[in-house]
């Protein structure tokens, strides 16, 4: 027999054997190992990028379900979130789209169902109509803007409402005494000091400015309606912004904290808070307001009732809120020349106990 051997490959100055060929990848370039690694953990991660949008999903749904239960962030960013909250339907397209662009199925499904499930748990029974017939007392209330360059349309438009008692906010020394004017006919009783006024076709009393500013924008009055005394707030708290030290809300807070004692000390047991709070009731900060009082927009109202700023609506910052008496219908009124959508109710009043 004779012995055969079979050639051995020369080493490579690199240590590899020289005979050793590189993987190809696709077109014929060659891939190296360090290459088809990376390509590899590229691949990987491309596919973990469904976790991350399914992680998102449910913080998304977590933060919308139990939002008033998470903690304050720096800057009252917590408030501004809040005040946002019925926009974050809006994020669930975007992550349901980020799902499928990774061919991440399950994480689709996760971004469509949890998210939505949340949001409709919190704001469901918002979009329902929860309007009712009846009611003793209409009431509106208009921030009409101190440069409405139309205050006689603004008015037509808010006399064709039908208010029992109306409350003005943004008044001005050059714009309260033509509201006055003009409304003096359909509403015999009215009080207006500062940048605050309540007209009404019932007799008023115990008419003040409350001290929240150093201004005065707000006011209480006591209505005299047939179906017992009912005390009035208007109220217009301080603006707010958001800049680079997050939402400046500390204004309006203090001005709310002075208010909401006020309202605690209220010796009437009807009670009602009207104007433009600059705050949705979603807004934890609004909570010494809305721990005692109710909203009659969330009670009996249809939707969210936006009513800030009137060409495109997007939080509803305007708020008639009740105390003692119970909303048998809510809603805005058409726009104004104001940037502000009027805000009305129908509320029933039962009989007054006695004092």
């Amino acid at each position: 027999m004779t012995a055969t051997t079979r050639p051995v490959p020369a080493a490579a100055p690199d240590g590899t054997a020289a005979g050793t060929l590189p993987s190809t990848g696709a077109g014929g370039t060659a891939v190296g190992p360090d290459r088809a690694a990376d390509a590899g953990a590229r691949r990987r991660w491309w596919r973990r990028r469904g976790a991350a949008v399914t992680g998102c999903s449910v913080l998304l749904a977590v933060g919308v379900a139990g939002h008033g239960l998470l903690p304050r962030l720096p800057g009252r960013l917590s408030s501004l979130a809040e005040t946002l909250l019925p926009w974050s339907a809006l994020v669930v397209p975007v992550l349901v789209a980020a799902a499928l662009l990774r061919r991440a199925r399950v994480a689709a499904a996760v971004a469509l169902v949890v998210p939505a499930a949340a949001w409709l748990a919190v704001f469901g029974g918002v979009l329902a109509d929860k309007t009712s017939p009846g009611g003793d007392l209409t009431l509106v209330s208009h921030n009409v803007n101190q440069a409405n360059p139309d205050p006689e349309g603004t008015v037509r438009s808010l006399l064709a409402a039908g208010a029992d008692v109306l409350a003005l906010e943004e008044l001005s020394p050059a714009t309260a005494p033509a509201y006055e004017q003009a409304l003096a006919e359909a509403y015999p009783y009215h009080f207006y000091q500062g940048t605050v006024g309540l007209w009404s076709v019932h007799p008023l009393r115990d008419a003040r400015a409350v001290p929240i500013m150093p201004w005065t924008r707000a006011m209480r009055a006591t209505v005299d309606a047939p179906g017992g005394r009912l005390a009035v707030y208007v109220a217009h708290l301080p603006s707010v912004r958001v800049g680079p030290a997050g939402f400046t809300a500390g204004a309006r807070d203090e001005a709310l904290g002075l208010l909401a004692a006020e309202v605690r000390a209220e010796p009437v047991r009807r009670v009602v808070v009207m104007g433009d709070l600059n705050g949705s009731t979603d807004d934890r900060a609004l909570r010494p307001l809305t721990d005692r009082l109710v909203s009659a927009q969330a009670l009996a109202g249809a939707g969210f009732g936006f009513t800030w700023p009137a060409r495109l609506p997007a939080v509803r910052i305007d708020q008639i809120l009740l105390g003692g008496v119970r909303a048998a219908s809510a809603w805005t009124l058409p726009a104004t020349a104001s940037d502000h959508l009027p805000v009305a109710a129908r509320i029933h009043l039962s009989p007054d106990p006695a004092p």
